[in-house]
């Protein structure tokens, strides 16, 4: 079985990590992991004001609201996305006006601009699964506007734009640290500028926080510990345990239902604590292995899917990267390797059969399946490639744990389907 979305980045000495701080209850919540990461990902990315909290989401919501974003206020950001970057808008009171994207999968600039009013305060840049956005143009946009820029580097940790790493660019970033993010600390997230006023204000709500529970805090430190037991003997229990710690909530969820509505989940609006900042800082020495890693996997899976790019039975990110993209001064990390298809159910399915369970980022034009549009503002027609993409997408796995040969099997599956099937060549 090959997994895609189960503790990706978790390897024995992580769940082992995890295993010692479920011991040490007494260094949860209190101790100065979290300045040591702050001063970690400061270097790491050339920012100079970093501040920690318990999620990327919080971090977001920290730096709308230093930025005096409030009611009457609208932020653009990009369709293809997670509704755990709409809804901090909704939090502060704004109105999140969603902007289609190009083939490359971060925001065209085009319809930016055409949906800019009176009321637009900010944009929030993603950098979708780790390709740097058009920021040139975005920035000039911005300028022109007087925007505010939020680059959303949920994805992007290591991933360098004219070889400065993002992050770096516009009047401030956040990142996140979840389960399924580029490290891994279960929950986490870092709001980073070089703005002194704007941080000062990030550092007070931060210091205005309350660090997250004891209960939290020790689901957090079972997920670990349980998706790597569970993946480690899945044909023998491992999917019980799997199981159990879903169903009995020994393990928190990566989006809670009141997110899909637009509301504000109990977790968020907090400190991050001392255990979560441990694993962070564990996993951040691993960055340069594990990107380096998402990067030989997604050439691999360009090698050998290129026979269909041509036939135009399949199309993917990378292809459809504009030459500039090429830059030798520009790092992709690859944290999802995706390609489209008028059959992505079909392949789905197909690879599920074979033991391939392939991710879903993002499969609605606001992910996760489920969620209001209407609570959160978002209009079916609005973005038509984001929905048109999304209708088609499959994302590939590129975590550490695929290895060549796993990615032979999966370029297998995959052409072999479109060998043994009747499908058109319609792009």
């Amino acid at each position: 079985m090959v997994f895609t979305n189960l503790a990706p980045n978790t390897e024995k000495d992580d769940a082992s990590l995890a295993c010692r701080l479920i011991f040490s209850p007494w260094r949860w919540q209190k101790g100065d992991a979290f300045i040591k990461l702050e001063k970690e990902i400061a270097s790491l990315t050339t920012v100079k004001h970093t501040v920690s909290f318990e999620s990327g989401r919080t971090a977001l919501y920290a730096i709308l609201t230093a930025a005096g974003i409030t009611k009457g206020d609208e932020v653009l950001l990009q369709a293809y996305t997670c509704v755990a970057v709409p809804d901090p808008v909704l939090w502060a009171g704004a109105t999140p006006v969603y902007v289609d994207i190009d083939e490359t999968l971060t925001m065209s600039v085009a319809d930016c601009e055409k949906k800019i009013t009176p009321k637009s305060k900010a944009i929030i840049v993603q950098h979708t699964f780790g390709i740097p956005a058009n920021l040139d143009s975005i920035l000039a946009l911005a300028t022109r506007h007087s925007l505010l820029i939020i680059e959303d580097c949920a994805h992007a940790l290591g991933a360098t734009y004219h070889g400065k790493p993002v992050g770096s660019f516009g009047d401030a970033a956040f990142f996140s640290f979840g389960r399924d993010k580029v490290i891994s600390s279960v929950f986490g997230g870092m709001a980073a500028t070089n703005n002194p006023q704007l941080a000062e204000k990030i550092r007070s709500l931060q210091q205005s926080y309350p660090l997250p529970g004891f209960f939290w805090i020790k689901q957090q430190l079972l997920h670990p510990i349980l998706m790597w037991l569970g993946k480690a003997t899945y044909g023998f229990g491992g999917k019980i345990i799997i199981w159990l710690a879903k169903s009995l909530h020994l393990t928190s969820r990566a989006v809670y239902p009141i997110e899909r509505v637009g509301g504000k989940p109990r977790f968020a609006g907090k400190r991050l604590s001392n255990a979560l900042a441990i694993l962070a800082i564990h996993q951040l020495k691993k960055l340069e292995r594990f990107n380096t890693h998402r990067q030989k996997t997604a050439a691999l899976y360009q090698e050998l899917l290129s026979p269909l790019f041509v036939s135009h039975q399949l199309t993917s990110q990378l292809a459809n990267l504009p030459a500039a993209a090429g830059r030798l001064t520009d790092k992709p990390i690859w944290l999802r390797y995706t390609i489209w298809t008028d059959h992505a159910d079909r392949v789905k399915t197909e690879c599920a059969k074979q033991g391939i369970l392939s991710g879903d980022w993002y499969d609605t034009p606001i992910a996760p399946r489920g969620v209001s549009y209407e609570r959160i503002g978002y209009k079916l027609g609005s973005c038509p490639v984001a929905e048109k993409i999304a209708a088609r997408t499959i994302n590939l796995p590129t975590d550490i744990h695929i290895s060549e040969n796993d990615a032979q099997k999966i370029c297998n599956i995959i052409t072999t389907f479109y060998g043994n099937s009747n499908t058109p060549t319609k792009r």
